[in-house]
């Protein structure tokens, strides 16, 4: 069973969060059934706690509601990663620009101080440590930009891609690209050159964009949606 804090955050908050990493770490296939009595034994919660747990990341985009099945892991399918990554190249690129030409001094710093905690995650190879602190990162990139409507667009469309986001850092040879990519990022945001700032952020989307593509071409036949083996109980307990 998954540990709760039971003392801590609502429940629904921390079954939110367990399942949502669950997800993007890839321990539930895409297509595969999210059985309510199973997630309420694994985190040891009600059935109401799971369905508004379920909810919550029907709204974010991770699990959808499928007609006579009931919630399942979504599917994303190589046009919609394209879309996705296209919008989010823009977006992530016009974070970065405006983080150069507004953020001042305390943000710059907490930029560079994210991204050290990155570069330790990206170290440590734990994948939920390392899409943690990216998650930090993208927030501190935009507080300094100062784009309400970027930052609840992006929010969107991470969400998403975070089914993506699992496969792309577990890529061999992705680590090493992604810390290159964010320094340049943050060296170019922090340093004031906007048009830097903007080029990094959409090589960094680029290549993302390149791995999770990749990925997906690759993916074997059986986890495809709808495959009679994508139930929960094959997941881990």
């Amino acid at each position: 069973m998954d540990e709760l804090r039971r003392e801590a955050a609502p429940l629904r908050r921390q079954v939110v969060e367990l399942l949502r990493a669950a997800i993007v770490a890839a321990e539930f296939a895409p297509g595969q059934r999210l059985v309510e009595r199973v997630l309420c034994d694994r985190y040891g919660v009600s059935r109401t706690v799971v369905r508004e747990a379920l909810r919550q990341l029907e709204s974010e985009g991770l699990v959808a509601m499928v007609p006579q099945r009931g919630p399942v892991v979504a599917t994303v399918t190589e046009a919609d990663a394209i879309a996705l990554y296209e919008v989010r190249e823009v977006l992530e690129a016009l974070a970065g620009r405006a983080f150069a030409e507004r953020a001042h001094p305390a943000q710059r710093s907490e930029l560079r101080r994210r991204f050290a905690a990155v570069d330790t995650a990206l170290t440590s190879g734990d994948l939920a440590a390392m899409l943690a602190a990216k998650d930090a990162y993208y927030a501190a990139l935009l507080d300094g930009a100062g784009n309400d409507v970027v930052r609840g667009t992006l929010r969107g469309v991470h969400a998403r891609t975070s089914l993506l986001r699992g496969l792309t850092l577990q890529a061999p040879g992705r680590i090493a690209h992604t810390r290159r990519e964010l320094r340049a990022i943050t060296m170019a945001a922090c340093d004031g050159d906007a048009d830097a700032a903007w080029a990094a952020c959409t090589a960094h989307v680029r290549s993302a964009a390149a791995v999770a593509l990749q990925q997906l071409r690759s993916r074997p036949p059986h986890d495809a949606p709808g495959h009679p083996n994508t139930d929960i109980r094959r997941g881990p307990p």
